[in-house]
């Protein structure tokens, strides 16, 4: 664990002015719980509800499922399904692709009004809906009040996103600008060269050749140079992820990228910025980035911090 004049001036480039072509919203470590309400219309368009490869989605429903009215497109591309009475977990395997769109329907049991529900299962390359709770029947005022306590707490956390980015705009540019924000917190930067032993998944869109990572008081950072590896089309990432082996992520706070990866282009630097509110977030971690249509990534593995 050393100081490195290269990680300072890389924060002060993240700090400052730059060709920033990509930033990500915060990231969580999945969506909220999604509830459903049936109707008994037969024209009520299916739900779309995100999934993603290796990630768990569990279905919770008030009224008894038939197991064999459970119907997904390409049961074959799902490593796990399991219907309960009340329940339904699915897990997409690896060969399910981002913006891939799957139909799943279920029938339920005592043959009322709505005898079944259909959803469209819609891939994202890191993002996931965890739980989603389908009523068929009239809700609780109960599931009405936590739905309102959730929403409260989601906007408590954009209304101190929001002073986060308010108060970085007011900050000065450059080390005065990390000093004023405590990032560094009389810490400095920790850097650390991951190139030898951080893995690249296959099928990338673009081939890793350096890896560095960073850590101060409050960031960590990861800075991946890219070369192109014969793709016809330029590539961006526009939002990432840092995912841990108990499926723990970590909060993305900014991507930014020098530069398309495209033919005839130097390689292209894309660093990755999170919070780090405590030594705790070493990894090893999974580095996922993907494009504005999801459809082409770079995944690389066994990312660990200083």
């Amino acid at each position: 664990m050393h100081h490195s004049v290269s990680a300072v001036l890389l924060f002060l480039l993240l700090a400052g002015e730059g060709t920033a072509l990509a930033q990500s919203p915060p990231a969580t470590a999945g969506l909220s719980v999604r509830r459903i309400e049936l109707v008994s219309d037969d024209a009520q368009p299916a739900a779309e509800v995100a999934v993603s490869p290796g990630l768990s989605t569990v279905f919770i429903f008030d009224s008894d499922v038939s197991r064999d009215g459970v119907i997904l497109d390409e049961r074959e591309r799902f490593s796990v399904l399991d219907a309960g009475l009340s329940t339904l977990r699915l897990v997409p395997s690896e060969r399910v692709s981002a913006g891939d769109r799957l139909r799943l329907t279920v029938r339920f049991q005592d043959g009322a009004a709505p005898v079944s529900a259909t959803f469209v299962l819609v891939a994202h390359p890191a993002r996931s809906e965890a739980h989603v709770e389908v009523y068929r029947r009239k809700r609780r005022v109960e599931t009405y009040q936590e739905e309102v306590r959730q929403a409260r707490i989601e906007a408590e956390k954009y209304r101190e996103e929001n002073e986060r980015l308010r108060a970085a705009r007011s900050a000065p540019d450059g080390l005065t600008g990390l000093i004023s924000t405590a990032v560094l917190s009389g810490r400095g930067v920790d850097f650390r060269d991951l190139t030898a032993v951080a893995t690249q998944g296959p099928g990338g869109a673009a081939a890793k050749s350096v890896v560095y990572a960073y850590r101060t008081a409050r960031r960590v950072a990861v800075e991946v140079t890219l070369k192109y590896v014969g793709d016809a089309q330029p590539w961006t990432a526009v939002g990432a992820t840092l995912r841990g082996k108990a499926n723990e992520e970590l909060k993305v706070l900014q991507v930014w990228q020098s530069g398309p990866v495209a033919p005839g282009s130097d390689t292209q630097r894309v660093v990755v910025e999170a919070e780090a509110a405590s030594e705790s977030p070493q990894g090893p971690f999974t580095l996922k980035l993907w494009d504005a249509d999801g459809r082409r990534t770079v995944t690389l593995g066994n990312v660990t911090f200083p």
